[in-house]
C-alpha cells in the first residue's frame, strides 16, 4: 500500500540520517475508503494525488508549529505491507481526516518510492499559509485564502537517492 507521509525539510534529514521515518505511530494518508467515497473517482492516480494533497496539508500543520524551520512542505511516499496502515473508524465521518491513516512502526527510507517537496519559490506563500493556519480553523475567510495559496504551489518529485541534494 501507498501511504504519503508528511514530514518538514528537518525532519527528512532526520530521517535520512536515521534511515527510518519514525519512531512510530507515523501518521501518513493513503487512499481510504473515506477518501474514495469523499472523491467520487475510480481513478486510482487522481485519489493517490488527493491523499497527496492531504498530506501536503499536514506539512504544512507541521511548519505552522515550528517558526524556526524552513517554509517548505515535505512529503515522502512510501509502500508499507498491506495491513500496515490502519484508518481510524471513528474518525471516518470527520473530514479533517479524510485519507488519514496510522503505522504503527518507524518506515525504513529504503521502502521509500519518492519524495515530494515544494519548490524555493513557494517558501514565501507557504509561510503565509503556516502564519495563517489557526485564523483559518477558525473560520476566516480571508485566511482560508492565503492557506488556499499555498495549495496553489505543486509538490516537485525527487528520488529518495535526491534527498542529499535537498537537505544539504
Amino acid at each position: 500500500m501507498r501511504v504519503y507521509v508528511p514530514l518538514t525539510l528537518s525532519g527528512l534529514a532526520a530521517a535520512h540520517r536515521a534511515g527510518e521515518i519514525g519512531p512510530g505511530p507515523l501518521t501518513a494518508y493513503a487512499v481510504t475508503p473515506g477518501l474514495r467515497e469523499w472523491y467520487v473517482s475510480d481513478d486510482i492516480e487522481e485519489l493517490e494525488y488527493a491523499a497527496l494533497n492531504r498530506a501536503a496539508a499536514a506539512s504544512l500543520r507541521l511548519i505552522a508549529q515550528n517558526p524556526d524551520i524552513v517554509r517548505r512542505r515535505v512529503v515522502v511516499a512510501v509502500d508499507v505491507p498491506d495491513g500496515a496502515a490502519v484508518a481510524d473508524p471513528d474518525r471516518s465521518l470527520d473530514a479533517s481526516s479524510l485519507g488519514e491513516v496510522r503505522i504503527a512502526s518507524a518506515v525504513a527510507l529504503t521502502d521509500a518510492a519518492s519524495v515530494h517537496v515544494d519548490a524555493d519559490d513557494a517558501e514565501k506563500d507557504v509561510a503565509a499559509a503556516a502564519a495563517a493556519l489557526g485564523a483559518a480553523d477558525l473560520g476566516d475567510d480571508d485566511a482560508q485564502f492565503t492557506v488556499d495559496g499555498a495549495e496553489d504551489h505543486e509538490l516537485l518529485w525527487f528520488g529518495i537517492q535526491e534527498i542529499p541534494n535537498l537537505i544539504g
